[in-house]
């Protein structure tokens, strides 16, 4: 079934070309991904914003131990592709998407499309053009000294592409800002600002009740911070990288930085990243929700159902 329905070159079929899995943070995602590609030969293809780092495994969540299913190796892609520090933005994510999943097609394998990134999964599947915009001095000091929630509104005046979902510094809310004033006025000279075309994949979503959600997110982060995820933040200090820099990552990066420069009290870190976590969860629904608003069918599975019975609803979908 899987090579009836790969389209070579990306191109258009009423039958879906590959498998999509997003959801929430904690929602279980990566188990049900790797186990489905398990049983459909499938390759993943990352949709994390934070994951293409080397270095900083605990604070994103790889967990790549879920790549071993029944003793195979699932293959990844995206993943520990460039070293901490590096500012990997949406047009790096759709090119290097697009070169993934056409090497995937070419070898007759079925990529898997997994992440909590709503923008970056939404760009892909929209085929949206995304250039390399360059540095905007002008905008950026007008922009300069604004605080982070007025950075946010702005950046959601833009339109639902350009939403405040995974924007939690002011840093990266100004680079938000200036490639989405950049895209707009080449969409205004250029209406039809296209490069990609869209991709029509079969949607699976994560779905889990909001309390049950919340209770993973906390369960987790204890977990991670006794696993060392510290540690792993001040590794990354050590080797170099300037705390604004781990800082422009947000969530557990920006907390522990704040922490470990003495900026925050461990207490004081704990419950403020655990808040964060939670407020980023519900942002990340409410991007999934837009997406079924702008013509997305998402097919939400139930994430409490045993695994095997998660892995046959996908299968049967497929």
């Amino acid at each position: 079934m899987c090579n009836q329905t790969l389209i070579k070159g990306g191109a258009q079929s009423d039958a879906p070309s590959f498998i999509t899995i997003l959801g929430p943070t904690a929602s279980g995602k990566t188990g049900l991904a790797t186990k489905v590609a398990y049983h459909l030969d499938a390759e993943i293809i990352s949709a994390d914003s934070r994951q293409v780092y080397k270095g900083m495994d605990l604070g994103t969540g790889k967990d790549l131990d879920e790549y071993v299913v029944e003793g195979s190796k699932i293959p990844f892609h995206l993943i520990d592709i460039h070293p901490a520090g590096f500012k990997y933005n949406l047009f790096n994510y759709q090119h290097d998407f697009h070169k993934v999943y056409e090497n995937i097609i070419s070898r007759g394998k079925l990529p898997l499309l997994c992440g909590g990134t709503g923008l970056y999964i939404e760009s892909v599947l929209k085929g949206y053009h995304l250039p390399d915009v360059p540095k905007n001095p002008t905008l950026r000091a007008k922009l300069e000294g604004k605080d982070i929630e007025t950075l946010k509104e702005i950046l959601t005046s833009y339109g639902p592409l350009h939403n405040k979902t995974d924007v939690d510094s002011c840093q990266r809310a100004i680079r938000a800002i200036e490639i989405a004033d950049f895209i707009k006025a080449q969409k205004e000279k250029q209406p039809d600002f296209t490069e990609y075309p869209p991709l029509n994949s079969l949607i699976i979503g994560t779905k889990l009740d909001r309390d049950i959600r919340r209770k993973r997110i906390s369960i987790r982060l204890d977990q991670r911070l006794q696993e060392g995820m510290l540690q792993e933040v001040q590794n990354l200090l050590d080797s170099g990288i300037a705390p604004e820099d781990l800082i422009y990552y947000g969530l557990e990066y920006k907390f522990l930085t704040l922490h470990l420069i003495g900026r925050l009290s461990f207490e004081e870190m704990h419950d403020q990243l655990e808040t964060a976590i939670h407020q980023f969860a519900k942002r990340q629904m409410t991007w999934f929700r837009g997406m079924e608003r702008r013509g997305l069918k998402i097919h939400w599975v139930d994430v409490t159902m045993p695994i095997e019975q998660q892995v046959e609803e996908v299968l049967q979908l497929w």
